[in-house]
């Protein structure tokens, strides 16, 4: 694999951004000396700790059902039958197939309350003894319930990936290697978006740094630039503008499809959850990584959305029914850490409160026009513009690059290798510390 194919496959995975730098070095031969420099003053921080890092390269990717499927093979006794165990469509389908022999409906899979007694059995022409019946009804139902676990932690990544990357995932490997300097700034542009927040009191780091800004001249400096593919990376006015009324329209649908989307399943974790409003704080028993997850999905695809509108001068069109951002939960640890420290609540917690539920406001049960957004905006001391509420988020400056920090649960730690033994022991993570990890003593000590 070439360099270029590296950096296609980086955008499915967590690569530290010196790391996208060496590729980008290596895919762009043509790089004046002042470019060269640029960059070569990042990549060099990649062979920082012999390259060597603690931290996945990769997002989380689902476990697949092959061993659920081969269990279910054997008790059924079916080796024909094919299935890719890493798809949750295929993976119901295989089981409809061999639930056909004892009447299996994946609708009906209730343990006490769907299994078929003695006469509904025979009536079904189902020749089989109670306890076998039984045992395949199990399996099935094992096998559906980890079909759809599959595709919950399939969709969990993939929204993670639009809210780091965008749509990057809609980008095939020719169109991108036929656009080196647009696939060069996609790449490392998402590589620095992808990095973890650490656990400190200032915000995330402005992912446009000062390789960004050369590779994006670079494209500007072409005529033939694939602009509507850095868009879906990088949809800022600076890129938008580039694009044809069709392909703006068409972005504007995948923003709006998304937001729309992510919007209803932040309403279904937010009525299973106890979450204060008024603070963000999490509470036991939230699942505070998948509210974040989906949060950060949403306010991507909602600040795309917005950008669409504005790029095609119709921002207008959400004046009567204006969408909130999510709030992220915090953990109580890092809001005593803010309090101690003379802080308080995020100010766009406090015009969050103030606003009704994004999600009502986007399927018509609650009203917010953006009048209203402004309001709560000023009542709260926050530009409405410059925050986000009612324009696209831009950074206006361009950042100073700083090498990736090696982080334990958002903390960062000075050596990787003492990075992962800390990783190991569970310190930062708010979990009981595991003792014997660092030489038979507790860790505590």
């Amino acid at each position: 694999m070439d360099a270029l194919d590296r950096l296609y496959d980086s955008l499915d995975a967590r690569l530290r951004p010196e790391d996208v730098a060496v590729l980008v070095r290596e895919a762009l031969p043509s790089l004046t000396r002042r470019q060269r420099s640029v960059i070569n003053e990042v990549a060099a921080h990649a062979s920082r700790w012999h390259g060597f890092t603690g931290m996945s390269t990769d997002y989380a990717r689902p476990v697949g059902a092959a061993r659920q499927v081969a269990a279910t093979r054997v008790v059924f006794g079916v080796d024909t039958c094919p299935v890719d165990a890493d798809d949750p469509v295929s993976v119901l389908e295989f089981a409809s197939f061999v639930g056909a022999e004892i009447n299996w409906d994946p609708d009906r899979a209730d343990f006490l309350a769907d299994r078929l007694n003695r006469e509904a059995r025979a009536a079904a022409g189902i020749e089989l003894s109670k306890r076998q019946y039984n045992r395949r009804f199990r399996m099935l139902r094992r096998l559906s319930a980890k079909a759809s676990r599959l595709e919950r932690v399939r969709e969990l990544r993939r929204l993670t990936l639009i809210a780091s990357a965008g749509f990057v995932g809609a980008i095939d490997r020719d169109r991108f290697r036929a656009d080196a300097d647009a696939a060069c700034f996609i790449a490392y542009y998402t590589a620095r978006r992808k990095l973890r927040r650490e656990f400190s009191l200032t915000g995330r780091v402005n992912p446009f740094d000062q390789v960004a800004e050369a590779l994006l001249a670079r494209c500007r400096a072409r005529g033939d630039t694939d602009w509507a593919m850095i868009a879906l990376a990088c949809p800022a006015w600076e890129v938008l503008r580039h694009l044809r009324p069709d392909q703006l329209g068409e972005l504007l649908g995948r923003w709006s499809a998304v937001t729309r989307s992510v919007a209803g399943l932040l309403a279904g974790l937010w009525r299973s959850s106890e979450i204060d409003k008024a603070t963000m704080v999490v509470r036991t028993g939230v699942d505070s990584s998948s509210w974040n997850a989906l949060a950060g999905a949403y306010n991507a695809a909602r600040n795309g959305w917005i950008a669409c509108l504005h790029a095609a001068g119709v921002p207008d069109l959400l004046d009567h029914a204006w969408p909130g951002k999510v709030m992220r939960v915090m953990a109580a640890d890092l809001a005593f850490w803010h309090h101690e420290a003379g802080g308080g609540l995020h100010p766009d917690t406090s015009v969050w409160s103030r606003l009704p539920l994004p999600w009502e406001v986007l399927d018509g049960t609650a009203v917010c026009t953006r009048a209203d957004v402004e309001a709560a905006c000023r009542e709260h001391g926050v530009d409405p513009e410059r925050s986000g509420w009612t324009a696209p988020r831009a950074h206006a400056a361009i950042a100073r690059f700083r090498p990736t920090p090696e982080l334990v649960h958002g903390v960062s730690v000075s050596d990787p290798v003492w990075a992962m033994a800390l990783r190991h022991a569970r310190v930062f993570s708010g979990k009981p510390v595991r003792t014997g990890v660092f030489g038979g003593q507790d860790a505590a000590g």
